[in-house]
Order: C-alpha cells, then sequence, then structure tokens
C-alpha cells in the first residue's frame, strides 16, 4: 500500500482490499487514480471488476479499499466521508505528510468515522 500510494505522487495513490469478512486483508490490489488527483481518489473501473472476478475466484471480497493523503494527517477528509460507497467496508488512510508514514484504517457508517486497530501479521 505504502509502496503504491509513494508511487502516485504528486497524485493521491489508492487500490483495492480483498480478504474475509472479519476483516483479514489477503491480498492489496493497487490501482491508478483515474482522477489524477492529489486531493481526491478514484479506483480504476477496469481495476475494480478485476479485483472483483478474482475475490470471487479466491474465495474473497472486497473488504475495503485504501488511498493516501499527500499533505494531511491519516483521517478521512469530508470529501471520503460523502464518498464512502460501502458500510461494511474498511477505509485505510496512508499519510505521506510525515516519515514515518502512517496507516490508519476506519470505518465510515453514516457519514460517522470510528478507527479501528490495524494489525500486522503473518499467515
Amino acid at each position: 500500500m505504502i509502496a503504491t500510494c509513494i508511487r502516485a505522487l504528486p497524485d493521491e495513490g489508492c487500490g483495492l482490499l480483498l480478504g474475509t469478512p472479519s476483516g483479514v486483508v489477503h491480498k492489496v490490489v493497487p490501482s491508478t487514480n483515474v482522477a489524477h488527483s492529489a486531493k481526491v481518489y478514484e479506483i480504476d473501473p477496469r481495476v475494480l471488476l478485476r479485483a472483483s472476478r478474482e475475490a470471487d475466484t479466491e474465495g474473497l471480497e472486497i473488504i475495503g479499499v485504501f488511498h493516501s493523503h499527500t499533505h494531511s494527517e491519516a483521517y478521512p477528509s469530508p470529501t471520503d466521508i460523502r464518498q464512502a460507497p460501502d458500510p461494511s467496508w474498511h477505509y485505510v488512510l496512508v499519510s505521506l505528510r510525515d516519515i514515518p508514514t502512517i496507516v490508519r484504517s476506519y470505518r465510515i457508517v453514516n457519514g460517522e468515522v470510528a478507527e479501528e486497530e490495524v494489525v500486522l501479521g503473518h499467515d
């Protein structure tokens, strides 16, 4: 995720998260930010379609999205909150404002933002 976001600079980087309904991410699927913007992101529809097919094939689901904030903290902006498409998704924010990079995850339900723990692990 972090490498995808750094490569996208000066634009926001983005991608999808494939995993289980319990929130365990098994695969990160990078996407071009088709908005080509440092302030908003948009997943490439072709990447979304391929990721959906891949998830079905592998017995996974699209469980979330990640994107970077190039100059602000890792917290959903008002635009992020308005555009959150699925209340069951995990919304992972990568802040490139400072070093070290900050990664935080949220649930966004009916405009309400709740941070959730990010746990790194291995199978």
